[in-house]
C-alpha cells in the first residue's frame, strides 16, 4: 500500500451528472479502485495543479472499462484543473476536524445561518482550506450505484432553499478533515477572499440541456487558450470568434462565463450598450481599450453580449456612431494576431440583425445555435436549479420535465423560484415579524413540495412564446364527445408522431405537417384542437385571421413568418388557425391591390413545404367552408388530413349530453338517453345551449332550486333547434366526395366546382 502511496495513478478527467454535483464525489474505475484497495465512500486526493479530497465511488454504467475520473465543476476548479486534463489519484485518510471555518463564495452575499445545519450539510464530507463546497439538498433520485449508508451521508438535508458556495477558510488541524459530531463549525457572514482557489462561480456543471453545444464550444475555445501548440504544429491559424445566438434564456451568457472559468482564462465582458459614448470616437476608443487590455490579460476570453445592438446592418441604421462602432469590430477582429491566445464570444437572440461582415470565417468562425432544450435537457436544469433545495418526497422532477415543454433554461429557475416562495408563503403565520429571527424548527422543518410546484406552474409560462399568445389548454379527449374518428384520426397523426418520432424514422416515413378540420358550425373542432395539443404535450399557438392580417405592405407575410419562426423555436407546437378560409381564400378571385390574402396564401405555402423543415410543429385549420380555400393548401405535404367532424350521432350526443350535466344537479326524472334520441342533428354547441337553457328555466321557477328536472329540459327543446338541416348535410356530403376524388387526383382544382352558395345555412320551414 505504502508503494501506491508513493506512485499515485493518472487519470484523465471527464465532467459528471448535474445531480451529483456538490457532493464532493470521484467516479474511479472499478480496476483502479481494486488496485488502490478503495471501497466505496474512501476518501481519495486528487491532484492537479492543486490538490483536493473526494470520496470514491464506482463508475457510471457507461463508463466501464474507461480510464477516466469524473469530477464537478467545484472539484476541477479547487484543483484548478480542466475537463481533459490529466490527475494524479492517491488514496488517503481524513481526519475528524476540531473547527472548520467557512465564508460566502459570492461576493454581496451575507449569510446568517446555524453551525447545526452546516454540520449536516456537510457532515463526513471531506474539507481542505481553501477548497470551494457548495450546500445541497435532499434530491429525490434514487441512486442504485450509491450502497445506501453512503448515500444517506451524502445526500443530506438541505442547508438552505437554494444552492450556496462556501468558502473553507480554515480547518483545525490543517490537511484533510471531516465535520463530526465534536466539531466546532463557523460560518463568517462576508465573503472572505481565498487567494489560493480558483474562481468557480459557473462551471460546466451549471449548464443544463446544452451538451453537444458544450463540446462544439469546447474545441472551438477552450483548446485553441489551453493547447496553442496543436494549431502551431497543425500550421493552421486557431479560430479567433464564435457567435451564440438562440432563443433568450437559453444560457449563452452563462455558457461563455462556464469557458473562461473551465478554461482558467480572463473573462472581459462587454453589455453592448454601456460603451457607447456621447463624446465623437468615445465609443470606437471604449472598444479599443477592452481589446487592448484582453491582450496583455492573455489568455483571455472577450464576450460582448447582446452584440445586436451594437453591431447592427449598417445599410438599415441612420446614426453614424453604430456604422463607425461595425467598422472598429471589423477591424479589431481582422488586427486578432492568430496566435494571441485571445478569442471573442459573441452572443444575440437576433442574428438576422447582425451586420453580414462580422458573419464570415477569419471573424466569427462559428456560429453555434442554443435552442430549446427537450425533455432530457429540462431534466437536467431542473436538477441543477434544485441541487440545493430540501425536496419533499412528493416532487417527481421527470414529470415536471415532461410537463415544462417549451421551458428554456430562465423559465424553468423561475419555476423553481416560485416553487420555493410558495414554500416561504406556507410558513409565514408561523413567523413572528416583530422578533425579526426565524424559530429554528421552523427551518428545519422547511421544504418545497410537489403542490408548490403545481402552483409555480400556473404563474410561469415559457418565455418564448409571450408574444404569440400562447395557450395551456386544458381540454382532453374525455371532455369531447360524439366525434370519435375524428379524435382518433388526429391521434394518430399528431399525438404519434409528435411523441414518438423514432417510429417515423424507423418506418421511413414522414409524420403529416397538417390537418384540416371541416364540417357544420358546432360539432367541436376548436375543441378538437386544444385536445390534441394537451394530449400531445405540446404547446398550443391559437391564431385567427385578425390577427395575422395588416393593413400595411408586406406586414401580414411578416407576422405569419414570425409565427411560424416562433413555433418552430419552442417545438413541439401546435399552430391552430380558425376560420381558415378567411386567412387563405382561392386566389384569382381578388379585386384590386393589395391582393393581401394572396400574398398570405404564398407566405403559408413556403412555410408549410418551403425551404425551412416544419420539424416538430403541426398545423391544424378549422373551417366550415372548405369551398373557398385555396385548392393549393390542400394537397398532400401540406395539409395532409382532411377530417370531416361530423355531427354526431346518437351515442355520441348522449356522451355530450353526460359531459355538459356532469356538474348539474340532476332531478331523478331526466332521462339522458331519451332527451339524446329526440336531439337528431343537434351539434355539440346545439346541446350544450340546451343544457344552459334548461338549468336557467329551473332558475326562473326558483331562484333556489336544488335540481334541474325533466321538465326544464322540456321547455329548453321548445326554445332550441338543431342548427345544421338535411339540406346542409347533404352539401357535406358532396364536399366530402369531392374532396376525397381531389385527394386521388393529381390535380389541385377538383373542388373548385362546388358554389359558394351551396353552403348558405336553410332554417326548418314552419
Amino acid at each position: 500500500m505504502a508503494d501506491e502511496e508513493k506512485q499515485p495513478t493518472r487519470l484523465q478527467v471527464a465532467t459528471m451528472r448535474p445531480e451529483d454535483s456538490g457532493r464532493g464525489l470521484a467516479r474511479l474505475p472499478r480496476r483502479l479502485m481494486s488496485a488502490l484497495e478503495l471501497a466505496e465512500g474512501d476518501v481519495i486526493e486528487v491532484t492537479g495543479k492543486r490538490a483536493t479530497p473526494a470520496r470514491a465511488v464506482g463508475p457510471y454504467p457507461e463508463d466501464e472499462g474507461l480510464d477516466i475520473i469524473r469530477l464537478d465543476g467545484l472539484q476541477r476548479a479547487n484543483a484548478e484543473i480542466g475537463s481533459g486534463d490529466f490527475v494524479q489519484i492517491r488514496k488517503t485518510e481524513s481526519k475528524a476536524a476540531q473547527r472548520v471555518v467557512f465564508a460566502p463564495a459570492q461576493k454581496n452575499l451575507r449569510l446568517h445561518g446555524s453551525a447545526q445545519a452546516l454540520k449536516r450539510s456537510f457532515g463526513l464530507k471531506p474539507l481542505t482550506a481553501g477548497d470551494v463546497v457548495a450546500t445541497t439538498g435532499q434530491q429525490q433520485v434514487q441512486r442504485g450505484d450509491i450502497p445506501p449508508e453512503l448515500r444517506q451521508m451524502l445526500y443530506a438535508p438541505a442547508y438552505a432553499l437554494q444552492e450556496i458556495r462556501l468558502t473553507v477558510v480554515s480547518t483545525v488541524p490543517k490537511g484533510i478533515v471531516h465535520i463530526d459530531a465534536n466539531t466546532e463549525v463557523e460560518l463568517l457572514p462576508e465573503f472572505t477572499e481565498a487567494s489560493e482557489a480558483r474562481r468557480a462561480d459557473v462551471t460546466y456543471d451549471d449548464l443544463g440541456g446544452i451538451g453537444a453545444t458544450v463540446d462544439q464550444i469546447r474545441e472551438m475555445v477552450e483548446l485553441p487558450l489551453r493547447y496553442p501548440e496543436i494549431f502551431e504544429r497543425l500550421g493552421v491559424d486557431p479560430p479567433k470568434g464564435v457567435l451564440l445566438y438562440g432563443p433568450p434564456g437559453t444560457g449563452k451568457t452563462r455558457l461563455a462565463r462556464a469557458v473562461a472559468n473551465e478554461s482558467d482564462a480572463t473573462f472581459f465582458h462587454i453589455a453592448g450598450p454601456e460603451i457607447m459614448g456621447s463624446a465623437y470616437g468615445e465609443s470606437e476608443r471604449r472598444l479599443r481599450e477592452v481589446f487592448e487590455e484582453a491582450a496583455k490579460a492573455s489568455p483571455a476570453i472577450i464576450f460582448i453580449d447582446e452584440i445586436d445592438s451594437i453591431a447592427p446592418k449598417r445599410g438599415q441604421v441612420q446614426g453614424e456612431t453604430e456604422k463607425r462602432l461595425v467598422a472598429q469590430l471589423l477591424t479589431l477582429l481582422d488586427g486578432l494576431e492568430p496566435r494571441q491566445n485571445l478569442i471573442v464570444i459573441a452572443a444575440t437572440n437576433r442574428p438576422e440583425a447582425i451586420d453580414e461582415a462580422l458573419r464570415r470565417p477569419g471573424r466569427f468562425d462559428r456560429e453555434i445555435v442554443i435552442g430549446v432544450p427537450d425533455e432530457r435537457g429540462r431534466r437536467e436544469i431542473l436538477a441543477i436549479h434544485t441541487r440545493g433545495m430540501p425536496l419533499d418526497g412528493g416532487v417527481n422532477l421527470p414529470e415536471l420535465a415532461r410537463r415544462t415543454y417549451g421551458f428554456v433554461g430562465a423559465d424553468l429557475a423561475a419555476l423553481t423560484r416560485e416553487a420555493a416562495i410558495e414554500a416561504v408563503r406556507r410558513i409565514m403565520p408561523k413567523i413572528n415579524l416583530e422578533e425579526g429571527t426565524i424559530p429554528p424548527e421552523v427551518l428545519e422543518n422547511l421544504s418545497v413540495q410537489g403542490r408548490d410546484f403545481e402552483e409555480a406552474l400556473k404563474r410561469v409560462q415559457p418565455s418564448a412564446m409571450r408574444e404569440v399568445m400562447v395557450q395551456a389548454p386544458t381540454i382532453g379527449w374525455d371532455d369531447i364527445g360524439g366525434v370519435d374518428e375524428s379524435r382518433e384520426r388526429l391521434r394518430e397523426g399528431v399525438e404519434l408522431p409528435l411523441k414518438n418520432p423514432e417510429a417515423f424514422k424507423r418506418m421511413g416515413i414522414r409524420p403529416a405537417k397538417g390537418f384540416l378540420l371541416y364540417g357544420p358550425p358546432g360539432p367541436g373542432k376548436t375543441l378538437l384542437a386544444k385536445a390534441t395539443a394537451r394530449e400531445a404535450e405540446a404547446n398550443f399557438i391559437a391564431t385567427k385571421s385578425s390577427d395575422l392580417l395588416s393593413k400595411w405592405y408586406g406586414e401580414s407575410e411578416q407576422q405569419i413568418a414570425r409565427l411560424f419562426a416562433r413555433a418552430r423555436q419552442v417545438a413541439p407546437t401546435v399552430i391552430f388557425i380558425d376560420e381558415l378560409d378567411s386567412l387563405v381564400p382561392a386566389r384569382g378571385g381578388g379585386l384590386g391591390e393589395p391582393q393581401v390574402t394572396e400574398r398570405v396564401v404564398n407566405t403559408i405555402l413556403a412555410e408549410m413545404d418551403g425551404l425551412e423543415e416544419l420539424g416538430s410543429v403541426v398545423v391544424i385549420g378549422a373551417t366550415n367552408r372548405p369551398n373557398l380555400i385555396d385548392p393549393a393548401l390542400l394537397r398532400p405535404g401540406r395539409f395532409d388530413e382532411l377530417i370531416y367532424v361530423a355531427v354526431p350521432d346518437k351515442d355520441g350526443r348522449r356522451h355530450i349530453l353526460s359531459i355538459h350535466t356532469a356538474k348539474m344537479p340532476l332531478a331523478d326524472d331526466v332521462d339522458l338517453e331519451s332527451l339524446a334520441a329526440r336531439t337528431e342533428r343537434f351539434t355539440g354547441a346545439d346541446l350544450e345551449d340546451l343544457v344552459r337553457r334548461a338549468g336557467l328555466f329551473a332558475l326562473r321557477n326558483s331562484l333556489d332550486a336544488s335540481t334541474v328536472t325533466a321538465a326544464d329540459f322540456e321547455k329548453a327543446l321548445e326554445e332550441t333547434r338543431a342548427s345544421v338541416t338535411p339540406e346542409m348535410e347533404k352539401d357535406y356530403e358532396k364536399i366530402q366526395q369531392s374532396l376525397k376524388q381531389d385527394a386521388m387526383s393529381s390535380g389541385a382544382g377538383g373542388i373548385g366546382f362546388i358554389a359558394p352558395g351551396m353552403l348558405t345555412p336553410r332554417g326548418p320551414k314552419g
